[in-house]
């Protein structure tokens, strides 16, 4: 079965949402030294390829360490459509797909390729990022999915500092994951997705490993 990454490698060099920290790998153990190497690492929980819980926006939502894994090993729908520079998935947008790709069925898992994620290493990656408009996520809450992923760094359009976006899909229980890549490779509409963020307790996120089966 060919397995494909879908996920940022993290390192120092990854760039980091503004105010949030820039990965660190820190030597504490060396095999010279201690017979060993070891490394802490500092970093975001919402650094590189990521799932949102809820609990990131809605003070009472599901923390990452609830997430039932049924909701992260999914039958996932790819939807391509290429957007720019501020620019929205609309409601229409989705609508047309599920016109020449059938009706978007409850609790399925959609990803959206916009091909934004080759603009990783440019500065206005975080600013200038496309992401759903606010009708767009009202549509998908009325279909009852259960993820929505994006090859940006977030679900909401790089000018929205309110996060209304994430707002309306994490108060609905819709998990979010973002900054995903080589979305082009996968063939098809349709594919087997498995996101494997880690099992930390009380957290609103993590770093996950996503891979396209």
């Amino acid at each position: 079965m060919p397995l494909l990454d879908l996920t940022l490698e993290i390192s120092t060099k990854l760039p980091s949402f503004p105010g949030s920290p820039q990965p660190r790998f820190i030597s504490w153990a060396t095999n010279e030294d201690d017979g060993y190497n070891l490394e802490l690492i500092f970093l975001s929980s919402h650094s590189g390829t990521h799932i949102d819980a809820p609990f990131h926006f809605i003070e009472n939502g599901l923390k990452i360490d609830k997430i039932p894994l049924k909701r992260l090993v999914t039958d996932a729908v790819l939807c391509r459509i290429k957007k720019g520079a501020d620019k929205a998935i609309t409601k229409q947008d989705i609508i047309e797909f599920e016109n020449k790709h059938g009706k978007l069925q409850p609790n399925s898992t959609l990803i959206f390729a916009t091909g934004w994620h080759k603009n990783l290493l440019k500065k206005y990656y975080f600013t200038k990022n496309p992401g759903l408009s606010i009708f767009a996520a009202k549509y998908l809450v009325k279909k009852k999915i259960s993820l929505v992923g994006i090859d940006s760094p977030s679900i909401d359009l790089g000018l929205d500092s309110r996060f209304l976006v994430h707002h309306q899909l994490l108060d609905n229980g819709i998990l979010i994951l973002e900054n995903l890549c080589n979305l082009e490779k996968i063939s098809g509409v349709h594919f087997k997705l498995v996101v494997l963020p880690l099992k930390l307790k009380g957290a609103t996120g993590s770093p996950v490993r996503a891979i396209a089966l």
